[in-house]
């Protein structure tokens, strides 16, 4: 079971590695609020999708947030580590994304 400071840290790292990736702004033009729950601690974490990069990450919900995740901190660290595939997880219900259907397909190319 993954603790709150490695689910902290993991969505630091996608933070960083979407802020690294350049072409991400060119892929997508999102400004949306992004919540993410981590079911099996029961925390919220939220930030800022903007310009291709996760901005302002900070803990705690955000119930206005346009984009909402739920998924297990175990997931979140396969995830970020690449050993779980976005698309399989959403698929097979491990990963639950609430969002508005074209901002779904913006998410699809970042992720």
């Amino acid at each position: 079971m993954a603790t709150v400071n490695e689910c902290r840290q993991a969505l630091v790292e996608v933070a960083n590695r979407l802020g690294r990736d350049p072409e991400a702004a060119a892929r997508v033009r999102l400004n949306r609020g992004l919540a993410c729950h981590i079911t099996d601690l029961d925390v919220f974490f939220h930030g800022r999708l903007q310009d291709g990069q996760l901005r302002d990450l900070t803990d705690g919900d955000d119930p206005k947030a346009d984009i909402r995740l739920s998924l297990t901190g175990a997931d979140l660290l396969a995830l970020v580590a690449g050993q779980l595939h976005f698309a399989r997880a959403w698929a097979g219900g491990r990963v639950s994304v609430k969002a508005s259907f074209s901002d779904l397909l913006k998410l699809r190319k970042l992720l």
